[in-house]
């Protein structure tokens, strides 16, 4: 392998690893497609290939679709709430659609099965053709038609989740959200909410979380005065860009990471879901940080 096809498979990068990403709903399983196709691609004669991205592409769904159909065998059997694994900001996950790797979003998709994912994903994201689309799905393009026709009658968007607050309006919003945790103040709290608010908390049958989502504002707001407004008190919270929107990472005495929380809005700008993912292998990768103060003005 010449060092210009090692920068070749690096400008694709951020391409497949968001690719893989969505597909699966998991960093750690994405990182590890990619990882495979890094050695498919130092192995394979380059004469054979003719448009790089094209080929990279193809391996690479290929390979998500493979693992995804195994993974979804084992969420069926998953204790309590399945969420996706949380993907913090880097440059290679810059990708143009902030929704698009929102956790609401990505639940969404757990409603396809792997094929029809990956086809919704590469035609109605990222704009394959089909075409396109026939030749990495191996199937011919009425197939392909009825894939995503299929996959747009089960994706119904309950919300507008291409809105999404500007930074700065979400970083206001969750300022307010700590203060008013921290502070035990349920009005404050409630204020920031919808009334159809959810709550969805993934421990994994590892730690402890509710083994079902709340479904109400007052269902949410009860559980936070009689349980949440202590227990996170503890914590240092840390305001992190995680899955396309900002959200907080919370760590123990210790500096480690024990929680990672992501936020979806409505268009009125109030908070339409909650997502408390608990689950330490899927927040294992987290990197310690040492004890800080959480000052207003140094969040973020």
């Amino acid at each position: 392998m010449t060092s210009r096809d090692v920068e070749i498979f690096q400008e694709h990068r951020a391409f497949l690893l968001g690719l893989a990403y969505r597909i699966l709903g998991s960093k750690s399983d994405a990182e590890d497609v990619l990882q495979d196709i890094f050695i498919k691609w130092y192995q394979q004669p380059k004469s054979d290939i003719v448009t790089p991205k094209a080929w990279l592409t193809t391996i690479c769904t290929r390979q998500s679709i493979d693992l995804l159909r195994s993974a979804y065998k084992s969420r069926t059997e998953y204790i309590g709430t399945w969420l996706p694994e949380p993907y913090h900001a880097e440059d290679d996950m810059c990708i143009e659609s902030d929704f698009t790797l929102s956790t609401m979003f990505l639940l969404l998709l757990e409603k396809l099965s792997a094929k029809e994912r990956a086809a919704y994903l590469l035609h109605d994201i990222f704009d394959y053709d089909y075409s396109e689309l026939s030749k990495i799905l191996e199937e011919n393009q009425n197939y392909c038609r009825k894939l995503i026709s299929r996959a747009r009658e089960k994706v119904v968007f309950e919300h507008d989740l291409s809105f999404t607050p500007p930074t700065p309006q979400q970083i206001k919003i969750l300022h307010i959200f700590q203060h008013a945790v921290q502070s035990g103040n349920p009005e404050q709290l409630t204020a920031l909410l919808t009334q159809d608010v959810h709550l969805f908390a993934d421990g994994g049958g590892k730690v402890s979380a509710i083994s079902k989502p709340l479904l109400s504002i007052e269902q949410v707001t009860q559980f936070f005065e009689k349980l949440l407004f202590q227990a996170w008190h503890a914590f240092q919270w840390k305001l992190q860009r995680i899955n396309g929107n900002i959200g907080f990472d919370f760590f123990d005495a210790h500096g480690k990471c024990i929680m990672v929380v992501t936020f979806g809005f409505s268009a009125n700008q109030l908070i339409q879901n909650i997502y408390i993912q608990r689950n330490p292998d899927k927040i294992k990768g987290q990197h310690q940080v040492a004890l800080y103060k959480n000052r207003q003005n140094n969040y973020f």
